[in-house]
């Protein structure tokens, strides 16, 4: 499993998603331009001394991302607000990349029209999303569980 993050640009965000990505041993891949220098204190200060244990992976375009991702062979699982399926509900694979978008406007059509899947976070009618931290979090643990592919101590 990998994490890969749309642009991000609230770099607390990224530096939690960082940081939880590194202690479940997940590679994480920033698809550029982010919008935080990656030296960022607040980057640093949300992922902590974690980042030092990170896989951590940079493209510098969606397009650069892309051409990685189908040369590796890597199933693209967008987890978007405008996805059909309830996450709990999808067959993640080995190998999938989650991706979520910007906190600020998601992920345009062109990452909606090369991802093999769209998942979303079931919630009530009438709000709007959850922040882009805790929705990874929980995408991302259920695809864990399902794989049988948490940490073992």
């Amino acid at each position: 499993m990998r994490l890969a993050l749309y642009q991000p640009d609230i770099p607390q965000n990224a530096g939690t998603m960082m940081r939880m990505a590194a202690c479940l041993g997940v590679g994480v891949d920033i698809i550029e331009p982010a919008g935080f220098d990656s030296s960022d204190r607040n980057l640093r200060r949300a992922g902590l001394d974690y980042l030092q244990s990170l896989e951590l992976a940079r493209h510098a375009s969606f397009q650069a991302f892309e051409a990685w991702r189908r040369s590796e062979g890597r199933r693209l699982v967008l987890a978007t607000t405008a996805g059909a399926l309830p996450y709990p509900d999808f067959a993640f694979r080995p190998g999938d990349i989650l991706m979520v978008g910007r906190e600020s406007a998601g992920a345009p059509e062109e990452v909606h029209a090369q991802a093999e899947a769209l998942i979303k976070v079931p919630m009530r009618p009438g709000l709007r999303s959850l922040n882009v931290a805790v929705a990874a979090a929980m995408i991302l643990g259920e695809a864990l569980r399902q794989l049988e592919a948490w940490p073992r101590d």
